[in-house]
């Protein structure tokens, strides 16, 4: 059985969805099609924390899906810009289990993640699917990738 870990840019896949369709991302729907027939390794949602009601609502439906939430918190600035991503984390731990894994599902569609996708691939042999907007996501991921699943209707909430 093919061995699989998937790592989740929340605030990215909640912005470009958001943007584009005007809709949010189906995780019931994902989870289902990303792990068929597979054994996972690990799953880990990264989100930023704000501390509020509803987003605390929705990490918790993460997590009985099955996903590890790994929060960071929100950052505001004095200048009124904010801070909080998770880049070097998603890099680190995708390494870490994307070295043991066979696949590594990626939903992102931030250019940065494309060392990720080729130190896997050319390292580790691991393969790399990406899952992200396809008008919002960096060519270089999407070259950088084996798979590449466009987020799409099919896998945004109703």
């Amino acid at each position: 059985m093919t061995n699989v870990t998937i790592l989740v840019d929340v605030q990215n896949v909640y912005y470009t969805t958001k943007h584009t369709f005007g809709r949010s991302f189906d995780y019931n729907l994902f989870w289902q099609q990303a792990t068929e027939g597979r054994h996972l390794v690990k799953a880990i949602a990264y989100a930023i924390d704000r501390g509020d009601e509803k987003q605390r609502q929705f990490q918790n439906i993460l997590r009985a899906i099955g996903f590890e939430v790994k929060l960071k918190p929100f950052i505001q600035r004095a200048d009124g810009s904010a801070k909080g991503d998770w880049d070097v984390g998603i890099a680190i731990d995708g390494i870490e289990y994307g070295k043991d894994s066979d696949v590594l599902v990626l939903v992102s569609g931030d250019g940065d993640f494309d060392i990720l996708a080729k130190t896997l691939s050319g390292k580790y042999q691991t393969q790399v699917e990406v899952y992200g907007v396809e008008a919002l996501t960096a060519q270089s991921l999407i070259q950088a990738s084996d798979v590449f699943i466009p987020i799409d209707n099919k896998l945004l909430l109703k």
